[in-house]
Formats: C-alpha cells, structure tokens, sequence
C-alpha cells in the first residue's frame, strides 16, 4: 500500500506528513503530528470530541481522511488561543467550570469558536443549537451554554474597544 504525501497548514503552520490512504484526520494529527488535543470519542462522527476546523468549516476529522487535508487550513484546540491568551471561550470555560473529564472539551471549544467567529451575539438557542453535535456525559450542557454566552460577551465588548 502506498502512502500519501500531505502538505497542509494546522494551526497556521505549513505541515507535511506521510499517511496511509484510508488515514482519518484525526488519527493524522494525533499520531503522525502529535497534536492529542483532538480526542476520539465515538468514531462515528457522533459526539463532536474531535471536532475541528477545516478550511473554517466545522468537521469531524475521525470522518475526514488525512488526504482530504491536502492544500487547505486546519485548526485544531491546540490552535485557538492567540499566543499565550486563552481564547475568550477558553478562558469562559474555565471560569464556568464548563469541562471535567476533557474527552469533550476540545470539541465543545472548537464548535463554540466557529459559532462566534459567525455570531458574537448568538442567543441561548443558538448556543445550544450550534452545540447539539457535542456530546457530554459529564458536566451538563448549562456552564457550557453560560461558557459560550460569556465568551460572546467577551469578544463583542472586544470588537466595540477596537472600533473606539
């Protein structure tokens, strides 16, 4: 079997790296990349665990071979915070208490980021229905609601200091 060579950008960083044809994303970036952020959860597609950016578009990579990955962006949750700085949706999970076990987490943020990269004034429904994709067996989905609305508020009080 013949492998594949993969040159991408993840996380705004140009990469190579071989994988197998039938190689998910996810696989790729957790073992050939060593970027484990991005957790498996069911395989299926189901639960939203490995959720990532690709091309700005919501996926999830354990559905999307490496491959696919060829010329185009992908960001991942090691890819959210600028810098140092937390990402306001990081940052709201924290203060929330928003995560436990963490198989979700990186999910759960790289879904809220799309959101608000869309809308930084999504109401509640929106939250939770950007959000059905992502699973989570352990916190409740209400600090994560609350997480998402104050990194909105966050970003748009950010967004009105720049126009200033």
């Amino acid at each position: 079997m013949s492998t594949i060579h993969v040159r991408t950008t993840v996380n705004g960083e140009p990469t190579e790296f071989l994988c197998e044809p039938a190689e998910t994303l996810l696989d790729a970036l957790r073992n050939r990349l060593g970027l484990t952020g991005t957790k498996e959860g069911c395989g299926t597609g189901d639960c939203g665990s490995c959720s990532v950016l690709l091309e700005g578009r919501l996926v999830p990579s354990c559905l999307v071979l490496a491959a696919e990955a060829i010329d185009r962006e992908v960001l991942t949750v090691e890819g959210v915070a600028v810098g140092d700085a937390l990402h306001p949706v990081q940052q709201a999970f924290l203060e929330q208490a928003a995560l436990q076990c963490g198989i979700c987490t990186p999910g759960l943020v790289v879904a809220a980021k799309s959101l608000l990269d869309r809308n930084t004034n999504p109401t509640e429904q929106e939250v939770r229905f950007w959000l059905a994709g992502n699973l989570c067996r352990c916190t409740g989905y209400d600090k994560i609601v609350r997480a998402v609305m104050d990194a909105a508020e966050v970003m748009r009080n950010e967004t009105s200091e720049v126009r200033a």
